[in-house]
């Protein structure tokens, strides 16, 4: 699989997001995923200390026994584990990357990334904390996510000589929300950041499960009272469709556009896709290997221009 680059880090263009461990899925079934990610070329396995209360650092530490070499493990913290471990207080990191190493069974985390921006602390202090954990060894490269651009920017600029800084931000971008474009991808092309898009499949509805006039399927995030009810609208499913369209006249599927779209801007260095199940993995790994050209890109441009203005 292709490889991009997160400051030193080659990662697969490519990434498995960790979220569903010890809340959708077992411990037995998370390492399926893991072992089924290593083996399709996935290399970057993206968590959080929140996920799953924990217990997916949990196990995907126990997953990458006698493996760990063949991954890049990315992590979070600063959302609130509970109601005294959140933040990004200079003394709350240092303990809570101690966590995340001894729940992840490894020595060194190779991404860590402030999860959303800290009101309470002031960036520069954020920043000199996390650069000690690089200078210590335990951390290799740093990250946020959640930032807006000038957040981004007014953390650059409070960096030290010589300091770690912010190589990546992970923030939500596809084909149906495009706001990282306004500011935030200007500026990571700007500033050598590498973005990482998250929801890449706009919580499902790019995955190709869904069609036009159908009812929400039962125990879905979009049915009535559910949190993503509101996305479940006709006028999404219509430019879902006609994307789904597009895509299939190429010999491709939906899932493949969504993927490759995403990874046709420069900036992005992977694309993190959850994932429940082995077949799921091989599917995404497999999505990333359409090259869409300019006419295509084009193309979908029109499609989505028409959808916005209707």
């Amino acid at each position: 699989m292709e490889r991009r680059h997160i400051g030193s880090l080659q990662v697969s263009a490519v990434g498995l997001g960790c979220n569903n461990f010890g809340r959708r899925i077992d411990e037995p079934a998370s390492a399926r995923v893991v072992h089924a990610a290593l083996d399709a070329g996935i290399n970057f396995l993206d968590t959080a200390d929140i996920y799953g209360g924990t217990h997916s650092e949990e196990f995907l530490g126990r997953a990458l026994a006698g493996r760990r070499d063949q991954a890049i493990i990315a992590t979070k913290f600063g959302m609130a584990v509970d109601a005294e471990r959140q933040g990004a207080r200079p003394d709350y990191i240092r303990r809570a990357v101690e966590d995340s190493l001894r729940r992840l069974r490894t020595d060194r985390i190779d991404l860590y990334q402030l999860h959303k921006p800290d009101a309470d602390t002031p960036i520069a202090d954020t920043l000199a904390a996390l650069d000690g954990l690089v200078r210590a060894g335990k951390v290799r490269e740093i990250g946020c996510s959640n930032f807006s651009a000038a957040q981004l920017r007014e953390a650059q600029q409070a960096v030290r000589a010589g300091a770690a800084c912010f190589v990546s931000v992970q923030n939500q971008y596809s084909l149906l929300h495009r706001e990282a474009e306004v500011e935030m991808l200007p500026e990571c092309a700007r500033a050598g950041v590498a973005f990482l898009p998250y929801f890449p499949l706009a919580n499902g509805l790019l995955s190709g499960r869904f069609r036009r006039g159908d009812a929400a399927p039962v125990g879905s995030r979009f049915v009535p009272g559910a949190w993503g009810a509101s996305s479940y609208t006709d006028a999404n499913l219509a430019v879902v469709e006609a994307l789904g369209h597009f895509a299939v006249a190429r010999g491709h599927s939906l899932l493949q556009l969504a993927f490759s779209w995403l990874l046709a801007h420069p900036a992005v260095a992977s694309v993190i896709a959850g994932a429940s199940k082995a077949e799921q993995v091989q599917g995404n790994a497999l999505a990333a290997n359409w090259k869409l050209g300019t006419e295509d890109l084009a193309e979908i441009d029109r499609l989505l221009k028409a959808w916005r203005s209707s």
